[in-house]
């Protein structure tokens, strides 16, 4: 396990799941947001995410959480060794978008890059959920189901099987 992608729809926890990660395998952490936003919220130019994004890709060592655009997702999801598929149920979302929010007036998110805008953010993902659930969903389960016997594929439908899956990660790279 060398190149994980962390993927799913807003709020789900994948930029806390993905420092978990991080924290216990010594893969370095690389967040879409902290990439694709400036400190602040500004956007950076399009081609120029996308070339940070495939000096990334080029790494041998690397956990990418996140989305940015389809392009470069699915480009990552090909050059992973490990997807991490977060499929939560839908009311989860909202509510850890809701808590991100609330936390967030005291400590910057994880994986957002610092002085984000809060407010403009947890609307955008209120938008995003639906969405993401009506078009990504069914590509991203498609995508893992596919991916299986390629890779190694992580599908993780409850926060329970979120802890279940770092604890599964923490034994083994003890015994590494």
């Amino acid at each position: 396990m060398k190149r994980l992608a962390v993927f799913g729809n807003a709020g789900g926890g994948k930029s806390t799941l993905a420092k978990q990660l991080a924290g216990l395998t010594g893969l370095p952490l690389h967040p879409i947001d902290s990439i694709k936003y400036k400190p602040g919220g500004e956007e950076i130019p399009h081609d120029e995410y996308l070339e940070i994004h495939a000096g990334l890709l080029r790494n041998e060592r690397w956990i990418i959480d996140g989305f940015g655009c389809v392009a470069s997702a699915w480009a990552r999801f090909a050059a992973a060794d490990t997807l991490v598929y977060v499929d939560l149920p839908l009311i989860i979302h909202y509510l850890w978008v809701t808590k991100r929010f609330i936390k967030g007036m005291v400590v910057n998110p994880e994986g957002w890059p610092a002085n984000s805008p809060m407010w403009r953010g947890t609307l955008a993902g209120y938008r995003v959920i639906p969405l993401c659930h009506r078009y990504m969903t069914p590509r991203y389960r498609q995508l893992v189901g596919e991916a299986a016997s390629a890779k190694r594929v992580h599908h993780l439908r409850s926060p329970r099987q979120m802890r279940t899956f770092l604890e599964a990660i923490k034994q083994e790279y003890r015994s590494d």
